[in-house]
């Protein structure tokens, strides 16, 4: 007879992060090989690097998820900048969004930037665990948000059986990015049935 490993989620300062990096690493390389991510190894190696500097970020959370003193998940958040960022996808969403709802919506607000499983560790409700443990308490007046593909079927899944709304306008470019409310997001109602324009 095998004893069952619990898991265990935990919020994690920036501090403590480090003790968890090989792992984050790990689950990252996992989670994103498969489509619709496809990403190689040397990219898990550049988010390690990124992850450092974004746990320098105003309002960094992170949550941990561990079993037997591994890594199974992982999610970041940190405050969406009042004045909202051009890198990255940002850009995109502004253009989809226009700048008042932009700023309305998403300026201030917790971003949900990454939420990994290991994929052994799917159907367990990890990722909904793992998401509640990074936007409860960080999340200002509920106001969260996160960007995602509409390819990835299995995390809209997980996002909508948990309260999260997608915008009904779609994101331009090759990635067909969507962006979601969480929610007790305030603009939900106003964003429910906008399709842009």
């Amino acid at each position: 007879m095998t004893a069952e490993v619990r898991t265990e989620v935990r919020t994690v300062r920036a501090g403590e992060l480090d003790r968890y990096a090989d792992g984050i690493r790990e689950v990252y390389a996992r989670a994103f090989a498969a489509p619709p991510w496809n990403e190689d190894p040397a990219t898990a190696d550049a988010y390690a690097e990124r992850l450092a500097r974004d746990a320098l970020r105003p309002g960094f959370t992170a949550a941990v998820a561990t079993a037997g003193g591994t890594v199974t998940g992982f999610a970041t958040a940190w405050i969406t900048p009042e004045v909202f960022p051009a890198d990255r996808s940002y850009g995109q969403v502004a253009e989809a969004l226009g700048p008042g709802r932009t700023r309305a919506w998403l300026c201030g607000a917790l971003e949900v930037n990454e939420l990994a499983v290991a994929p052994e560790a799917h159907g367990a409700g990890l990722g909904a665990a793992l998401l509640h443990a990074v936007t409860e308490a960080a999340a200002p007046d509920g106001r969260c948000w996160l960007l995602t593909s509409v390819r990835a079927e299995a995390a809209l899944r997980l996002y909508e059986r948990t309260g999260w709304r997608r915008i009904g306008a779609p994101v331009p470019g090759a990635a067909a990015l969507v962006v979601l409310l969480g929610p007790r997001h305030p603009q939900r109602a106003e964003a429910d049935g906008w399709a842009g324009g």
